[in-house]
């Protein structure tokens, strides 16, 4: 790919986000179109359908999630470096509103299959890291923890200030999973 397609290409995914960020997965592709600065027919020509773009916008957001749960197994307090990374989970999933249960509805459900091992991979390498330091409660699993912070998501995300009531709830929850 050329390099401004490149750049056009990139612009269009971030302005997606934000928009999905903001209205849910049902934003206007017109407007996404707007936001990058480029015309309908560049957004068409690199994401054919809305589908297509939906996906390149979850698939960086998670391939960025589990890179910066790579970067925290280097993190010296195993047990603060699993809750940042929740936290960042958290946050993920406040951002993608809607987007996830978009892709699933609407789609193969490949992509949903391959980044939920990806998350999960990822956190299952951060979880095993606290366990071993005693850091964090011995009887959980990561596909628990990553529901709570789903339904903590799906709870606070039509709140006006959802992605801070979204981080408190997680905070008070992350307490609970905490060793005594």
């Amino acid at each position: 790919m050329r390099a401004d397609a490149r750049r056009n290409a990139e612009k269009i995914v971030a302005a997606a986000g934000a928009l999905i960020a903001e209205q849910g997965a049902d934003a206007s592709l017109e407007e996404v179109a707007r936001r990058a600065g480029v015309g309908s027919a560049t957004l068409h020509r690199h994401f054919p359908s809305r589908q297509a773009l939906l996906e390149a916008v979850f698939k960086d957001r998670v391939e960025a999630l589990c890179a910066k749960a790579g970067d925290l197994l280097a993190d010296p307090d195993p047990g603060q470096a699993l809750s940042a990374w929740l936290r960042a989970v958290g946050a993920h999933a406040v951002a993608n509103r809607g987007l996830g249960a978009s892709l699933m509805r609407d789609a193969d459900t490949t992509l949903g299959e391959t980044c939920h091992d990806m998350i999960t991979n990822a956190g299952d390498a951060l979880l095993a890291r606290a366990r071993a330091a005693d850091a964090v409660r011995p009887d959980m699993t990561v596909t628990q923890l990553l529901k709570l912070v789903g339904a903590i998501a799906l709870a606070t995300e039509k709140d006006i200030d959802g992605p801070a009531e979204a981080d408190l709830l997680l905070a008070i929850a992350i307490d609970g999973v905490r060793a005594r």
